[in-house]
């Protein structure tokens, strides 16, 4: 009798806890890496991409090192990350604005181009890290990266800009006289430096020219426009 209470008296080791649902393990991991990437944009923002070290986005974070690391390697990987994201942003409001429009070529491309004009008035921090971006992108990467993010986030858009300008000259709409695998590339990165230069530059460009910067961009794509046209 004795022995089967001690026997019984024995605490038994809890057992370990079961396994996380995959579903919300994956919401887990998804929250805490749009944490990471949440403190690394704030601190972008207020101090610049190469103002803010690993060490900093982790302090801000909240995180121990080891666990940004199971999501990032390094700061790089989380500048990519957010280019990405600001990538299928923009993809994605664009789309929206074009999607329904009716009518010709031409008013595609300026529905298209009236969309940068909302996203900077709108996210001009977002656009002011794509410029610093840039110039990062100039000297420290390989095109193929940004290759690769395209193809993730837009991949047909190469195809789509040049079908796009042989509806405009088959419609009437756009010059004949424009390249259709060089037309939309040149304007979209035109009107795409300008942006970036005018979110970095801010209210410096209203001092200098006297105009309110969304009404200088919407002037420079109204120009852009009656140059495709072909009225």
């Amino acid at each position: 009798m004795a022995k089967n209470l001690r026997k019984s008296s024995v605490s038994k080791s809890p057992s370990p806890p079961p396994p996380a649902p995959p579903k919300l393990y994956r919401a887990h991991r998804e929250r805490q890496r749009g944490r990471i990437l949440k403190a690394a944009q704030e601190l972008f923002n207020a101090r610049g991409i190469e103002g803010v070290t690993i060490t900093e986005i982790v302090t801000a974070t909240g995180v121990r090192p080891t666990t940004l690391y199971e999501y990032f390697a390094n700061k790089d990987e989380i500048i990519w990350a957010l280019v990405e994201e600001y990538t299928a942003q923009s993809t994605a409001e664009i789309g929206e604005r074009v999607t329904h429009v009716q009518g010709t070529a031409l008013t595609h491309i300026e529905a298209m181009l009236n969309a940068f004009e909302v996203e900077l008035a709108e996210h001009p921090e977002r656009i002011r890290f794509q410029a610093q971006f840039d110039a990062m992108y100039a000297h420290e990467w390989s095109t193929d990266l940004l290759l690769a993010l395209h193809a993730r986030v837009a991949p047909d858009f190469p195809k789509s800009f040049a079908d796009l300008v042989r509806m405009g000259i088959a419609d009437g709409s756009l010059r004949p006289d424009l390249n259709p695998d060089l037309a939309m590339h040149s304007v979209v990165n035109v009107v795409i430096a300008a942006q970036r230069r005018f979110a970095s530059l801010g209210n410096r460009v209203e001092v200098e020219y006297g105009q309110p910067v969304r009404h200088l961009f919407h002037e420079a794509i109204r120009i852009i426009l009656l140059g495709l046209s072909n009225k």
